[in-house]
Order: C-alpha cells, then sequence, then structure tokens
C-alpha cells in the first residue's frame, strides 16, 4: 500500500466542476512494456511509444517495480551521468539510497521524492541499501526525466529532499479519492518541489466506485498513468488499467473514475498519476543519460564525461551492496 495516506474526510475538498469548464478527452492510450533497468530491477516503460511532442516537458518515465522481492535480489543501479534535465525519484513503497557526486544524497524512503537537477552535469548512484538486500522486501516507485530549457541546461547541479510528510494533500470532491501534490499545484495546493520548468506531479489513491475531477492549467498538457487498478478517464469513459498511459487534450479538468468492482486484490483502490507540463517546445538531442538541444552539445556531454568534468565519484563513495552467503 502507499507509505502516504490520510482520512480523506479531514482534508480540504477539490473544487467542484463549473458549468463553464470542458473536460480533457483522451487523445492516446498506451500500454508501457516491460523490461530492465540497472543492474536488473523490473520497470514498466510508460512513455514508450507516445511522440515526444506530446509529452514536452518529460522526457522519459520508467515504474519501478512492483516486485516483492526475496532476500539478496534488491537492485539499483552503479554510478552513471547526467546532464541537461531533472531526475525525480519517488517511492511508494520500500527504500533506495542515493548519492551524487555534489554530496547530496540519502535514503529515500516511503512516500519520500528525490528532485536532482542534473544540470551542467553530475555523477550519481541509486541503490537498495545493505539492510533491504539482506532481508528482501516491497520495491515500488518511479523514476520521471523533467526536461531544462536551453537557459537553464548549464544550471549548477541541485538535490532536494522531500519527505513524504511534506506533500500535500487534498481530498476529491465526494472524499472518495486522496491526492498527493508532489511538485506544482492543484487548485491552490502546492507541493513542496521546486522546479525549474513548470509542472505539475500528483499520485491519487480513488476508491473502488469514486470520481476524481480535477481543475488544471489549461496551458498545460495532462498525462494520466495508471499505477494500478482499473477504471476509466476522460468524459468519455475510456477503460485503463495499470501500466497504460492516457495522454489528453485540451481542457479545464482531469477526470478518472474507478470500477466499482474488479480491483486488485493486493491494492484495493486505483493508483494513479497525474502529470503535466507548459511545454518547452525547443529541439531535443538526447543520447543515454544526457538531454540537449543539439547533437554538438552531446558530443560535448561525452567529451567532458570522459574528461571527468561532470563529477567525482567520492572517497566515501557508497557502492551496490551483494547480500552475504
Amino acid at each position: 500500500m502507499p507509505a502516504i495516506t490520510a482520512d480523506t474526510l479531514t482534508l480540504p475538498r477539490l473544487s467542484p466542476a463549473a458549468a463553464t469548464d470542458t473536460e480533457r478527452t483522451v487523445t492516446s492510450l498506451t500500454t508501457g512494456p516491460r523490461g530492465y533497468e540497472g543492474e536488473g530491477f523490473p520497470v514498466v516503460r510508460a512513455f514508450a511509444g507516445v511522440p515526444a511532442a506530446a509529452l514536452d516537458p518529460f522526457i522519459h518515465m520508467d515504474q519501478m517495480g512492483e516486485v516483492e522481492y526475496e532476500p539478496g535480489e534488491p537492485k539499483g543501479t552503479s554510478w552513471h551521468p547526467h546532464r541537461g534535465f531533472e531526475t525525480v525519484t519517488y517511492m511508494i513503497d520500500g527504500l533506495f539510497a542515493h548519492q551524487d557526486s555534489t554530496g547530496g544524497g540519502g535514503l529515500i524512503a516511503d512516500g519520500a521524492t528525490q528532485w536532482m537537477t542534473a544540470g551542467a552535469g553530475i555523477l550519481h548512484i541509486e541503490t537498495p541499501p545493505a539492510e533491504l538486500v539482506e532481508s528482501g522486501g516491497t520495491f515500488h516507485g518511479i523514476q520521471l526525466w523533467v526536461n531544462l530549457p536551453a537557459k537553464d541546461k548549464f544550471l549548477p547541479p541541485q538535490y532536494q529532499n522531500l519527505e513524504g510528510g511534506q506533500t500535500a494533500l487534498v481530498a476529491s470532491t465526494d472524499g472518495g479519492a486522496l491526492v498527493r501534490v508532489v511538485a506544482g499545484e492543484i487548485d491552490g495546493h502546492a507541493g513542496p518541489g521546486s522546479t525549474h520548468t513548470p509542472i505539475t506531479f500528483a499520485h491519487a489513491t480513488i476508491a473502488p466506485g469514486a470520481q476524481l475531477s480535477v481543475p488544471w492549467r489549461t496551458d498545460f498538457n495532462a498525462l494520466v498513468y495508471v499505477l494500478s487498478g482499473n477504471g476509466t478517464v476522460g468524459p468519455e469513459q475510456r477503460p485503463i488499467t495499470g501500466g497504460q498511459l492516457a495522454v489528453l487534450g485540451a481542457g479545464d479538468r482531469i477526470t478518472v473514475s474507478a470500477d466499482a468492482h474488479g480491483q486488485e486484490a493486493h491494492r484495493p483502490a486505483m493508483e494513479v498519476l497525474l502529470l503535466g507540463g507548459a511545454p518547452l517546445r525547443e529541439p531535443v538531442a538526447q543520447y543515454g543519460p544526457f538531454v540537449m538541444n543539439t547533437r554538438q552539445e552531446l558530443a560535448q556531454a561525452i567529451e567532458d564525461f570522459q574528461a571527468g568534468r561532470l563529477g567525482v565519484i567520492p572517497d566515501d563513495a557508497l557502492m551496490p551492496h551483494v547480500a552475504r552467503r
């Protein structure tokens, strides 16, 4: 179950739809393929097959897990570089340890978010802590890449640790859904994340049979990704299920409804991510962990990394833990 929960009857409520509001309709619905990342942890490639223009300003998103590891099985990533964008790691369940070449880092625990602005360049590692590797356990999270505008590509690297308790909590109009606002703002409720690119990033739990209607900035695009469960999206009530992404058209509100029956046994409610941002509408040149505007900038990023100009692995570096036998 998600780490951050609350009694929705005690929370502030989202404003109901006005007569003049228009619902955002579904323009595409895709199913993310499954694969492996880093040292071999399972992911769903949430944005696979979606045109970049529909995702802008987002570049990439993986749903990490959900998996129940046996002892010795948890895996992460080794040290690697980034330049030109922001990485967002949101842990729904479980633990991930992070360290970077600027001194940032710590334990990303249940409900917490690591917000790392790679900017001009950084090295970092994300790996399960030794205690999780030894014991096994639940691992479930999201990694999202948010593009930086050309003017901010070479900002000094920055790190934000957003604890789960800092997340803004708000209930749907009828109290049937809990919304956790991690970054941006929904109906006047602002999340703790500080972003260079204007975006909204939220996680909602929708009870069976309930409907979530969320006011949404008209200048933002809108994406709905289902972490688990079954329901419908948009005024046309398009069926949607776990691992699927809906891209929505223009309008004032996003509507997602959870089916009254047939939710997953281990997650009785529907779990969704709500994403949107102001499109940058700039050229994107990407090669692995570098997201720039031109091929020349990519070549420079690779050269800078190879020359050690993107940072140095610290002497006390965190390293992947191997379980004792």
